[in-house]
Parts: C-alpha cells; sequence; structure tokens
C-alpha cells in the first residue's frame, strides 16, 4: 500500500471515529457515562503514554541516526521538549484541550469549582489544533515508511480520539445548547486530523528522514502532555487517584501487548 492510499485509509478511519464518539452523547442522555468517559481517558492516556516511550521516541532517535545526522542529539530531544511545551502555551492562553474535567463539573450540578472554564470556542480551537498535531504525527509516520510507526501512533490517536470527541460532544452541546452547532464543532474537530494526515503525507514524503525524526519527536511531546493532563486531576483525588493509575497501567499494558504479539507474529517488520 503506498503512502497516499494509506494516508486516505487512516483519515477516513479517524474522522469515522470521532464522528461517532462525539455524535454518541448529542442524541443520547449520558448522565450515567461519566465512569465510562474516566475508563476511556484512563486508558487512553496509558496507550498515549507507552506509544511516546516505547516507539514514537525511540523511533524518531532511530529515523535521525538512518541519515546519518550529525547534529547534537539535545536538538532531537529539545523536539520533544517543544511539543510539551507548545500544548502547555496553548493551554496557559486559554486554548485547552483538556473537556475531561470540564465534563467532569458539568456531569455534577453543573458545580463550576475546578481551575478555570474555558468557553466553547477556544475549546474547541485547542482541541481542533491537537488534532492536527495527531495528524503531523501519523503523517510523519506513513511518509518515514516505517509501518510499526505508522500503526503505533494510530492506535494511539484513535485511542485517545474516542474519549475526547465524546466529551467535546458533551462539552459543546452544553454551551451551545443547540445539537446542530454542537454538531458543527464535532465536524471541525473531526476533520482537522485527516487534513493534516494528507497534508503531511504530500508535503513530508521528500523530506530527510532527521526531518520526519523531528516532527515525529515533536508529536511525541504533544502525546506526553496530553496523557499526563487528561489523568492529573483525578490522579489528584483521593476519590479517584487509585483507579485512575489503574486505568493509565492497564491502558500502557494493553498497548505493550498488542506490541509484543505484532513483533512475536512477525507481523511487523522492522
Amino acid at each position: 500500500m503506498d503512502a497516499i492510499t494509506t494516508g486516505i485509509t487512516v483519515s477516513i478511519i479517524a474522522l469515522i471515529v470521532s464522528i461517532l464518539a462525539g455524535s454518541f452523547p448529542l442524541w443520547k442522555k449520558i448522565a450515567e457515562q461519566q465512569n465510562l468517559l474516566n475508563w476511556m481517558t484512563g486508558l487512553a492516556a496509558g496507550i498515549l503514554l507507552a506509544s511516546a516511550l516505547l516507539i514514537a521516541i525511540p523511533e524518531g532517535f532511530e529515523l535521525a541516526s538512518d541519515s546519518n545526522y550529525s547534529g547534537d542529539s539535545v536538538f532531537l530531544g529539545a523536539a520533544i521538549l517543544c511539543g510539551f511545551l507548545f500544548m502547555l502555551i496553548l493551554e496557559g492562553f486559554g486554548f485547552g484541550h483538556d473537556v475531561h474535567e470540564e465534563h467532569h463539573n458539568h456531569s455534577h450540578d453543573h458545580d463550576h469549582d475546578h481551575i478555570h472554564h474555558v468557553t466553547g470556542s477556544s475549546l474547541v480551537f485547542g482541541l481542533s489544533v491537537h488534532a492536527l498535531t495527531d495528524g503531523l504525527a501519523i503523517g510523519a509516520g506513513i511518509s518515514s515508511q516505517s509501518t510499526i510507526l505508522t500503526l503505533t501512533l494510530t492506535m494511539a490517536v484513535i485511542a485517545h480520539k474516542i474519549p475526547a470527541a465524546f466529551s467535546l460532544g458533551v462539552f459543546s452541546l452544553h454551551e451551545r445548547g443547540d445539537r446542530k452547532a454542537a454538531l458543527k464543532d464535532l465536524t471541525l474537530f473531526s476533520l482537522a486530523t485527516p487534513l493534516t494526515i494528507m497534508l503531511s503525507v504530500l508535503f513530508m514524503g521528500e523530506l530527510e528522514s532527521h526531518l520526519l525524526a523531528m516532527a515525529v519527536l515533536f508529536a511525541a511531546g504533544t502525546f506526553l502532555y496530553v496523557a499526563t493532563v487528561d489523568v492529573l486531576p483525578d490522579v489528584h483525588s483521593p476519590d479517584t487517584g487509585k483507579l485512575a493509575l489503574i486505568q493509565v497501567i492497564i491502558g500502557a499494558a494493553i498497548m505493550f501487548a498488542i506490541l509484543v504479539a505484532l513483533d512475536a507474529s512477525g507481523i511487523i517488520a522492522h
């Protein structure tokens, strides 16, 4: 399968998953679904962490070494740091990505006692920007022609998109008060990743390996930020801390087991 075909296939999958996950709460009451959302978020955080630390970062450094990259390795590490700081800066300017805490508070008698309450527009923007970085990560993986990198990044992005889209549907419907407006927010978010996947595949195919490595490492930094921020509110709570840790560990273990199984079966050739 060539890069364009792979990009189209992954884009369609990402689009369908986002639309379905985000549309569900627009037509079905989800007052009893907070526990399910917590589990989805915790598992996705573990999968993101495992994907970044087990595959994205090692593969990023290997991509750079394959191109006889002569720069200092600190610059490769800086790409990870930039990805993390990029998301932190967005959050600092009010363009947060974390709908988990917002949803959690809306589901408890609309209690707004959390640190800050973002607007619907800023939240959609923040989520969509992160969705763009997801597309960049997958596009870089496809362009690198590394099957394990592409597959791992795709699985991580899909795992995170399910709770993100679900929560966006809940939050946007609450903020907008209109299902059509909420659906527009969901559509914007859902299109961001497929758009960047295709643009990345089209324009990154001719890049040198060390530049692709920088893109992968940048994305790994965003993965690390999102994974930690998504679960920190629950980890810090004495009521949910232990369960949140268990959810993250299970998610990481699932991703690790998948990678080991793929390696052992010979399905993925490095």
